[in-house]
């Protein structure tokens, strides 16, 4: 069995065909999923799925990318991080690839999420894209590992997930490691430890191969696991097995 540890089943191209792709994810073994929050507008549409679906989890945060959106306060957060659904904080982090000029308030809005983890304890969605010297420091400083969680969709080389599993996190490999030219991203799905390990699409972006150029969906997860096997030289029962007992793990699920 597989677990998609980070999809947004509520977004366009997606929501439409649910029965579909809940069909497809029991025919391809993946048992569970996370919708993840991408701002607090759509976040009522992505808990009623989990509070709709047994095998659905949500998150509630808002991505670094959202620049023009209300900046949440932590007592905001932690509100809507009550619902017993509700399985994790983000996805929250750094992306200086999209935007450019003063960051800070990506950086506000990072810690902003970091604080409301910590009050309510539960784990982070990490998403860093061209920022993991900045994402890692303000993890650091926050102190994140007190609560834990996950780099999201990991792009960044092996000594940037080394020192993030040091402060506590694990990492989730997408699509992207089973494409041919993704060097460094294979090398870390080789040498990290099989328990900091997770497994997501990032539906409905990054299908992986070979279903690259199409929406990708949680059924697609399982050639994410494929991939790993084939690096590490272990069985795909293996993976699944591992990846399954961590996620169920780091947020605290039976």
């Amino acid at each position: 069995m597989f677990i998609d540890s980070h999809c947004h089943l509520n977004f366009p191209g997606l929501s439409e065909q649910l029965d579909v792709l809940l069909q497809n994810m029991r025919e391809s073994a993946v048992s569970h999923a996370l919708c993840v929050s991408v701002d607090l507008a759509s976040f009522p549409e992505v808990l009623a799925l989990a509070v709709q679906h047994d095998n659905l989890y949500a998150s509630v945060g808002i991505h670094p990318d959202y620049e023009l959106e209300a900046e949440p306060t932590q007592a905001e957060i932690v509100k809507l991080a009550q619902h017993p659904k509700v399985i994790a904080i983000g996805e929250t982090g750094l992306d200086y690839y999209r935007l450019t000029g003063d960051l800070e308030w990506q950086r506000e809005r990072f810690r902003t999420h970091i604080r409301a983890a910590k009050e309510s304890g539960k784990p982070l969605i990490i998403h860093t894209r061209s920022a993991a010297t900045d994402t890692l420091r303000i993890m650091f400083e926050e102190q994140a590992g007190t609560v834990g969680g996950v780099m999201h969709c990991f792009t960044e080389n092996l000594d940037v997930a080394l020192a993030a599993i040091d402060l506590g996190f694990h990492i989730s490999f997408s699509g992207i490691l089973t494409f041919k030219n993704a060097t460094s991203i294979k090398e870390v799905a080789q040498k990290i430890p099989l328990d900091k390990m997770l497994i997501e699409t990032d539906s409905p972006y990054l299908a992986p191969t070979p279903h690259r150029g199409k929406t990708n969906q949680p059924a697609f997860v399982k050639h994410v696991a494929e991939e790993i096997a084939r690096l590490r030289n272990i069985s795909v029962e293996e993976v699944g097995a591992a990846t399954s007992l961590n996620f169920n793990r780091l947020f605290k699920l039976k």
